[in-house]
């Protein structure tokens, strides 16, 4: 069916809006530091990729308002009005809790552009890619491209570059800071290539390490897959997010027990996935009172004179957080937990997982609704699981999940607008594949 030329216009520029976040995002940390050192008003910068939402948010309204069938097979879907829920419930805590002085304006802002950022966008891509094949076309573009820009700037701030050149671009006490370190050791530093931060990094990294992982079983292996691959798994190793790591070979086995390999390199993987693991708890086992060994894989080690590890601080986090859950069942509204709280007159609350902090915010109903809208996210793409970005984006969801009972990953910019974007993508069936399949069916017959 055809359609009008304003529509067709709408539709080329929301596209355009869509595939420049997917492009900039994985720089947003540097690019906003460096423009605010250039520019000044660091806050302001940072909210680029919402003004761009925005504006794809307004083109995708009228966009609904006059396409039937962006609406027909949007607002049909019950996993669409589970995500509209979760969008009002935010909405009106935040009224209450902005009127009962819980929350201020900066944190009540900030916590539900957090929120609602990325099951916006994920709506967004899932509309224009019902009337446009390009994201579709495209997808594996949006992720790789960047990426290896992340990967090789990476690789050259752990290898090559002055530790301190990010202070050059800005990075400092007021914005993000130069250095990571572990257990506040200089000699132990983690690197965050273009993003926020070293965790950061290590949960994006989850996402293009799936995709190439998909990619490499499913098609003809090359050198330059297989060098992507290494080189993500390095800059993964040195940003020494512990809870990143166990994401993303979460992640990858999934992929192996659930792609299509066939049974000669299921053999060798299942071999050397064994070998792996053996030595690891032979080294766990040699090295346990190693320095290097401590401080890389426990982030303490003896005789410290750091006090309190991470992990004791996140199982002290976890505990008041959940306490807070279990006895305020409607919560606080948003920008009362999280990263947001820290806008809060000095009243953070910070669980350092995930789903307690929506819980905080929104209470029982509002976790159960965010509980939901994974659930029936991630079973839509088990079910189109052939195709390599659904079944990428599955593998990944776990891994990432993972990442977000340990850490604010969903938080992130970069992770969000990436993963749920293209989560919106894979909601709509990619036609070559389907008449790939088609055609294959056909020359079965002819047999």
């Amino acid at each position: 069916m055809r359609i009008s030329a304003l529509k067709y216009t709408v539709l080329t520029w929301v596209c355009a809006l869509i595939m420049l976040i997917f492009f900039i995002v994985p720089f947003q940390g540097l690019l906003t530091v460096w423009g605010a050192h250039i520019f000044g008003h660091y806050t302001a910068i940072r909210l680029w990729d919402e003004v761009i939402l925005a504006l794809s948010i307004i083109g995708t309204l009228y966009l609904l308002i006059t396409d039937h069938k962006i609406r027909f097979n949007t607002l049909s879907r019950r996993l669409v009005w589970i995500i509209f829920a979760y969008i009002f419930l935010n909405i009106a805590w935040g009224i209450i809790a902005y009127e009962g002085h819980e929350v201020t304006a900066k944190a009540l802002g900030y916590g539900l552009i957090v929120n609602l950022r990325y099951p916006i966008f994920f709506l967004i891509t899932w509309s224009i890619t019902l009337r446009m094949s390009r994201l579709h076309a495209h997808w594996q573009k949006l992720v790789i491209w960047p990426a290896i820009v992340v990967i090789v700037i990476g690789l050259l701030e752990i290898f090559i570059l002055p530790k301190d050149i990010l202070k050059h671009f800005g990075y400092g006490p007021n914005t993000i800071p130069v250095m990571e370190t572990i257990n506040n050791n200089k000699n132990y530093l983690r690197f965050p290539s273009t993003l926020r931060g070293a965790n950061p990094l290590g949960a994006y990294l989850i996402i293009p390490i799936s995709v190439m992982t998909v990619l490499i079983t499913r098609n003809k292996r090359n050198w330059q897959r297989i060098l992507f691959l290494v080189g993500a798994a390095i800059v993964l190793f040195y940003t020494f997010s512990r809870s990143a790591w166990l994401g993303a070979i979460l992640s990858m086995v999934i992929i192996y027990f659930t792609g299509k390999i066939d049974k000669k390199h299921q053999r060798i993987l299942t071999a050397a996935g064994g070998i792996l693991v053996l030595g690891l708890i032979i080294l766990g086992l040699v090295f346990h009172n190693n320095t290097r060994f401590q401080n890389f894989v426990l982030h303490t080690q003896s005789h410290s004179a750091v006090q309190s590890t991470s992990d004791g601080d996140h199982i002290s986090a976890f505990k008041y957080g959940l306490h807070q859950v279990v006895h305020a069942p409607l919560g606080r509204g948003p920008g009362t937990a999280g990263p947001a709280s820290l806008y809060n007159n000095n009243k953070p609350r910070i669980a350092e997982d995930y789903f307690i902090q929506i819980g905080q915010e929104l209470g029982w109903l509002g976790l159960i609704l965010f509980l939901l809208i994974n659930v029936g996210v991630g079973y839509l793409l088990w079910l189109r699981r052939d195709d390599p970005l659904a079944l990428s984006l599955f593998a990944s969801l776990i891994g990432i999940t993972l990442v977000n009972l340990l850490l604010y990953a969903w938080s992130d910019d970069t992770l969000s607008y990436i993963w749920w974007g293209l989560a919106g993508i894979a909601m709509v069936p990619d036609m070559r594949l389907k008449n790939l399949k088609a055609e294959e069916a056909e020359d079965k017959n002819k047999e």
